[in-house]
This record gives C-alpha cells, structure tokens and sequence, in this order.
C-alpha cells in the first residue's frame, strides 16, 4: 500500500484546503484521475493540492465545487489559502487594503499590485526566488477581487512615465499590460494618471506611496523598502503624504491625456515592429 501523507488540517489554510479535498474526493468516490479528468487537470496536480505541493487557484476551486457538490465551500475556502501566501509582513496591509474605501497610490517604477496583469506579476515576482511562483501570481490576482465587488473601492492611481518604458517581461507582456491600463480606464472607481517625464522635480521623488481612506478608521499611509513594508496611521505622516499626494495628480497628465499617452508608448514601443528594426 503507498504511504499517504497524512496532513494536519490545522496547520495552515493551504493544509486544510488539503485535508478537506482528499476527504471531499474520497467521499465522492473518486480517484485523483477520475477528479482531475471532471475538472481539467491531471490527477497529479490533484494529490499535489492534497499534499500542499501545489497552491490552488480560484478557478481550480471553483471546478471543484461544482465537480463535488460542495456549495462553494472550495471557493470560500481558496480567499483564506491565497491570502496566506502573501508574505506575512504584507498581509496586514492587503487586509487594510480590502477594508479601504478609498486608495490613492503613486507608483514610481512598477504598475500597482492591484493593476498587474498576470504575465506582469509573474516576471516581477520571478526576480525573487521564494518558493511556489504560480502560488505568488495566484495571491496577487487574488487581491484584485476587490475592484469586482459590487461596491468597489475608488481608487485614484499616479503612475510615474518610467513605469511605461521599464520593460517588465518582455514586450508582449508590456503591450498586454498597457492594454490592460486602458481598459481600467472604462472604470467608474478607478482613475489612472500619467506623471511625465517633463514635469522635472516633483514630490514623489522620494518614492512610491500609497494612502488608505476607510468610512470609520483612522488614514494609512503605506511605504515599502526593499526588505518589508511599513504602514502607519501617525497623522502627521498621513498629512504629508496626501499634501506629497495632491501635487503629484496637479503636475500629473489629465486623466485623458494619460489614456493617450499610455496607447501612444504601448504602440510605438510595444507594438509590432518590422524586421531589421535594429539594423539603423
């Protein structure tokens, strides 16, 4: 008989999406193979998931549930397990961030988390090896659910023009993530601001920023270093970033403006280019 992990359910979310899949499966009936050929996968990836290999994904969870009747008991579950796998100096913020009502957030070099497609947010994490990549991509994806709530947050982005130009990925990634730009631009909550090259010296020189509003508690400000975040509610540290804030959106590009210079950057660097476009 092969040996079977045995996991403790209390361990960890990800061990109990573990524990209560194998017991959910075997109580259906089923093998690993027969559960991944209903939900599209291999029954590999199946123990992997049971095992804690491998880290699900929403769609994944959202297949099971329907393959096992489970009332979207997978589905609640996945929230828990993918928000774990954030590191855990960021997972205090990304609970702040998913209690926020409002978000304004200058970014000096990268696109924000929330906006990330998800070829974006895999070649920015690939930078650092720490551990599941696809279970890191996951998360971050994860994060972005709350733009789809039906009262999302407002959100209000200033982007630096370096983000434009710094190729993350490769240019079908970038030509993809800008397209993804403009489509948020149809949002009614979501704003995105194009900070130029030509506005010189400006108060975001420091670094990139980002401010929460909620209904009743107190303003956050949130910075990160390159070792960890930092988030305080200090209000004086909270003034000087929304004064830092509202002079970074007066010099930036309106928000039309901004939506063409991003189609503007997306073609002309991004887009398809002859043959010998090196050879000048």
């Amino acid at each position: 008989m092969s040996n079977i992990r045995q996991l403790d359910p209390s361990a960890s979310p990800l061990d109990y999406y573990g524990y209560e899949l194998r017991r959910a499966r075997e109580a259906a009936g089923l093998t690993q193979a027969q559960l991944g050929a209903i939900v599209f996968c291999t029954g590999s990836l199946i123990g992997q998931i049971e095992t804690t290999l491998k880290v699900p994904t929403r769609e994944f969870s959202e297949r099971v549930d329907a393959a096992l009747g489970a009332d979207g008991r997978f589905s609640r579950l996945v929230g828990l397990v993918l928000r774990n796998q954030l590191p855990s100096w960021f997972q205090p913020y990304a609970e702040m961030e998913a209690a926020a009502t409002y978000i304004s957030t200058y970014q000096a070099q990268l696109v924000h988390g929330l906006l990330q497609t998800a070829g974006y947010a895999r070649a920015v994490l690939s930078t650092r090896d720490q551990g599941d990549l696809d279970g890191q991509v996951a998360a971050r994806l994860e994060r972005q659910r709350i733009l789809e709530r039906e009262q999302p947050p407002v959100m209000w982005v200033v982007l630096s023009e370096a983000v434009l130009h710094q190729e993350v990925g490769g240019r079908e990634v970038m030509r993809e993530q800008l397209a993804h730009l403009l489509s948020l631009q149809k949002r009614q909550w979501l704003e995105i601001q194009i900070l130029p090259f030509t506005a010189g010296a400006h108060t975001g020189l420091m670094g990139s920023f980002t401010i929460l509003r909620f209904d009743k508690d107190p303003d956050l400000i949130y910075t990160e270093d390159f070792v960890q975040g930092h988030m305080t509610a200090n209000p004086e540290a909270v003034k000087e970033g929304s004064v830092r804030y509202d002079h970074l959106q007066a010099a930036a590009l309106s928000v039309n403006e901004s939506a063409a210079l991003i189609a503007r950057v997306m073609e002309e660097r991004y887009g398809d280019q002859p043959d010998g476009r090196n050879l000048a």
